[in-house]
């Protein structure tokens, strides 16, 4: 799976949101200064080229929908960051969420308790 830039992945948190769109539609969807109709259109081609997006044809208009999941994109994303940045390991991951304190050890004790229940 490739990496996509910060607009790609605005405009697939769009397509997860809403679904199917055409490019006009999804450009109500942005915050004033919109981006350019052309600009839009080239990052959501952008996007079919990665493979997240594919298109159904209407004339000379085409309806984009998303082929990748949010939760394939976060869990391909996740493991990245911990190949990345903590040489594939899972524990140096938990112990950085840990030691900084974004996970409490009470979330760390539910989190050991999920994954057991889950492993029976």
């Amino acid at each position: 799976m490739k990496t996509l830039t910060n607009k790609e992945e605005e405009a697939m948190n769009h397509f997860w949101e809403r679904g199917p769109m055409f490019v006009k539609d999804m450009l109500d969807l942005y915050e004033e200064p919109k981006p350019h109709f052309n600009t839009l259109s080239t990052v959501v081609r952008g996007l079919e080229e990665k493979g997240y997006v594919a298109h159904k044809a209407y004339g000379t208009s085409y309806q984009y929908y998303p082929v990748v999941s949010r939760e394939e994109f976060s869990k391909h994303t996740l493991k990245s960051v911990i190949s990345k940045y903590f040489n594939n390991s899972y524990l140096g991951a938990v112990s950085s969420l840990v030691e900084e304190e974004d996970l409490s050890l009470d979330e760390l004790k539910k989190l050991i308790m999920e994954v057991e229940k889950d492993n029976k």
